[in-house]
């Protein structure tokens, strides 16, 4: 075992690189009690999956990687939950906790909330049938958390490729990590409310799968009724998703920008080509997007409950 290994076992705060070995001695059970959960939940309900690995996202692009999604309102800040992004629509906050709790019986305020994200979004993918990673460990929880933050920083389903490119820009990817990035709605659902306007307004929709979705989908009303991301393989974590782009059956505007003329389509026929090139992209996006603006050494805390700081 290397030295540096060493010191970042027995020393947090002189070490700042994140380490896959980091509870090797600390909590040498963390990994297995976090993957048996994932693998637990995923099992009950597959969306559950997509939803763990949507908590990741949205966590890592507001001030980092720090598990301030998960922090509930104070006195002192309005936190994340009830931002545009994710108000009724971020969900496994309960899997969080349930692993958290057996986190804390096994190994008392070792392992942060912020890691507890990182590895239940690998583990989910992973249940789904997608690639893995190795994740690197040793971020700390915030002692805060900003709702505008998450307005602002949060791409939007909205956007076009321009403004997806700038927004993933803005958070150190480049565009081609944007596309693979993109790839992970390839699993779960996505609510009436935010593709209706590409249902009912947009001509670069396969029209069998236009009139399917109307179905559930009207055009006013029923806003909460969901739609899978992936028309094809909702339930795995595939290339499906690339596939469907290029047959015009994106889900979601921000999806179909990918594949519209632009300079993206052809990252996205190698995808819809070759799920192994996929795959390999995907992996090194998840490290470098787990490697956004940790909190180490002695910035932040481990919370003891997610939901609050100690």
């Amino acid at each position: 075992m290397s030295s540096i290994i060493l010191v970042c076992m027995f020393s947090i705060a002189s070490c700042s690189e994140l380490n896959s070995n980091y509870y090797y001695q600390t909590c040498p059970q963390a990994l297995s009690i976090i993957r048996n959960a994932v693998m637990s939940a995923v099992a009950k309900e597959h969306r559950m999956g997509a939803s763990l690995l949507r908590l990741h996202f949205h966590d890592c692009f507001v001030n980092g990687c720090d598990a301030s999604v998960l922090l509930d309102d104070t006195s002192s800040f309005t936190g994340e939950k009830t931002a545009g992004p994710n108000v009724n629509s971020l969900r496994g906050f309960d899997v969080i906790d349930d692993i958290k709790t057996k986190l804390e019986a096994a190994c008392p305020a070792v392992v942060s909330c912020a890691d507890i994200l990182a590895l239940a979004a690998r583990d989910s993918v992973v249940a789904l049938g997608g690639p893995s990673w190795n994740v690197g460990l040793g971020r700390r929880d915030s002692t805060t958390a900003s709702k505008d933050a998450a307005t602002k920083d949060i791409p939007s389903p909205l956007m076009d490729l321009n403004q997806l490119i700038s927004a993933f820009s803005n958070k150190g990817f480049n565009a081609n990590e944007m596309v693979v990035l993109s790839g992970a709605h390839t699993t779960g659902e996505a609510r009436c409310q935010l593709f209706r306007g590409r249902l009912y307004n947009e001509t670069s929709i396969d029209s069998t799968l236009a009139t399917s979705l109307k179905q559930n989908c009207p055009t006013t009303g029923n806003d909460t009724n969901l739609s899978p991301l992936d028309a094809t393989t909702n339930v795995l974590f595939d290339n499906a998703y690339f596939k469907n782009l290029v047959n015009q059956k994106g889900l979601l505007h921000s999806d179909q920008q990918l594949f519209s003329g632009g300079s993206t389509d052809s990252q996205v026929t190698t995808y819809s080509n070759n799920p192994a090139s996929f795959f390999v992209e995907f992996a090194s996006a998840m490290v470098k997007m787990g490697n956004l603006s940790p909190l180490t050494g002695n910035d932040g805390q481990i919370r003891t409950n997610c939901h609050k700081i100690n």
